[in-house]
């Protein structure tokens, strides 16, 4: 996800199992292309577990492993980063044929936990009601939705992030691993690293990524071809955020078109795309025209304020202050004044409280993003601990990293100008095999759906128009939390992966 340093600079600015069986192992394999972590500095040796669960009636039998990939000064040799992995594989399928797919999250700085325990590992964090309290036990369920049943998965916890552990204390040598091309590049190989020492290098691969997630997802594709030999067959992005130029409305008018429809979506609490067909069209068309005619254009600007109003249901006196041009957090603050709440940005159905109810500027905690933090991350100390096995000891997880944001190097032209787009276009255009499925929630208020859909509009078909597919379900930006949504997600990441 886009971490809430990342939020504040925008608000201010899933192949069925093979039939063909085999023994499930019952240790890790041998690792002849990596020598294993340094106990006394970095982190513990893999571990690995079995475990057997029914998920949607099906027995699925599974190997866990928690771990480690070592990365080194490409000069010196020195040890730089042990980057933390958990994996889950079918015990009962031919690894050679049988899909993998490698998960990470965004932020930058955020863990694979999102995803993992959010809602489509083998176990998964219970959630009552939202927004979450941070106080709430962390009980770790079964998860029906898992998408092990087709497809293994190796969750990855890039530098800064989860258990993974700086080996060196040269500040410039971590920085260069907070960087747009210095994470692709190190991910590539850690990647690379994982497939040679788990045999698994036949095997059909995907990548899954969310929010920056799904930026990274991209440039990892493109270092992995280029640099490491390793090539992808498909991505499933979830709430990406392919263009940072499309999510700032204060500097993009294109951005304002790509977010109303999620307005509406929260103020209708949609729960289909096609019932914001009127407000998608509106958004493309008439109100990009007015918002280009500019403030002089009196009747233009009237137009705007009484339709974006409608659409919103925001006050039209507010509507107006801002001129039809609605700022994020005065969406997130004005939707429930009256009520003294706010809503979450990750998911604008859900509110809390307004801490400062009678100021006239507020900030506030985001609902579901800071209420999730503390539970998500011990639920994902336990699983680590009494599932995995893993002995971490007391070692924190690091599920959101604000200092990993802060530092973060997009490139040239910074956060503004950085895009996976281009990428992602050359990408698809050289390799006629790569399929891309883009999900996001409707009531995703950081990275909307339409901004994805207006972004592959900008697309060639490349063969079929197939080959790159949106699809949305009730929720935000992590939609995977509410059980509908979590549903149609792994529906979509398995038609995706099975390729139907």
């Amino acid at each position: 996800m886009l971490s809430k340093l990342c939020i504040a600079f925008a608000l201010a600015a899933a192949l069925a199992a093979s039939s063909a069986a085999a023994a499930p192992p019952s240790a890790p394999p041998k690792k002849e292309t990596e020598e294993p972590a340094d106990a006394a500095k970095g982190l513990p040796a893999e571990v690995a577990t079995a475990h057997t669960m029914t998920m949607r009636g099906e027995k699925v039998s599974f190997v866990a492993r928690a771990g480690a990939v070592r990365l080194r000064d490409g000069k010196t040799g020195a040890p730089r980063v042990d980057v933390a992995f958990v994996s889950y594989e079918r015990a009962d399928a031919d690894a050679a044929t049988r899909p993998i797919a490698f998960v990470f999250n965004g932020g930058p700085g955020a863990s694979s936990a999102w995803l993992s325990l959010g809602g489509i590992s083998p176990w998964r964090l219970a959630l009552g009601s939202l927004p979450p309290s941070p106080s709430a036990p962390p009980v770790v369920v079964d998860n029906a939705e898992s998408w092990l049943p087709f497809v293994d998965l190796v969750f990855v916890d890039p530098p800064g992030t989860g258990f993974s552990k700086f080996l060196t204390e040269d500040e410039e040598a971590r920085k260069s691993f907070f960087s747009t091309k210095g994470d692709a590049d190190a991910l590539a190989v850690v990647l690379r690293k994982w497939l040679a020492a788990h045999r698994r290098i036949a095997s059909p691969k995907f990548l899954v990524g969310e929010s920056y997630g799904g930026f990274r997802a991209v440039e990892v594709l493109h270092a992995l071809r280029e640099r490491e030999s390793v090539g992808v067959e498909g991505l499933v992005l979830i709430s990406p955020a392919l263009d940072f130029g499309w999510l700032d409305g204060e500097h993009n008018i294109l951005a304002l078109a790509g977010r109303l429809p999620s307005y509406a979506a929260v103020t209708r609490e949609a729960r289909r795309r096609a019932d914001l067909a009127d407000v998608e069209a509106y958004a493309s068309g008439e109100f990009v025209v007015d918002l280009l005619k500019g403030v002089r254009d009196e009747e233009a600007m009237r137009r705007l304020e009484t339709n974006v109003a409608r659409f919103t249901g925001l006050d039209p006196r507010v509507v107006a202050e801002e001129g039809g041009r609605i700022e994020l957090k005065t969406f997130l603050r004005d939707r429930k004044r009256a009520q003294r709440e706010v809503a979450s940005a990750y998911d604008g159905e859900v509110v809390g409280f307004d801490p400062r109810p009678f100021s006239r500027e507020s900030r506030w905690p985001d609902p579901v993003l800071d209420g999730l933090r503390a539970p998500l991350g011990a639920a994902m100390a336990r699983v680590t601990l009494d599932k995995l096995q893993w002995p971490v000891g007391d070692a924190r997880y690091e599920i959101l990293n604000d200092r990993v944001a802060h530092d973060w190097d997009f490139g040239q032209g910074g956060r503004a100008e950085a895009e996976a787009v281009s990428t992602l276009r050359d990408e698809l255009a050289l390799d006629r095999r790569l399929e891309v499925t883009i999900a996001h929630g409707l009531a995703d208020l950081v990275t909307p759906y339409f901004v994805s859909q207006l972004l592959i509009d900008q697309l060639p078909v490349f063969g079929a128009t197939s080959r790159v597919k949106l699809v949305t379900t009730p929720g935000g930006h992590m939609a995977y939390l509410r059980d509908d949504a979590r549903k149609l997600l792994r529906d979509a990441a398995r038609a995706a992966i099975e390729r139907k």
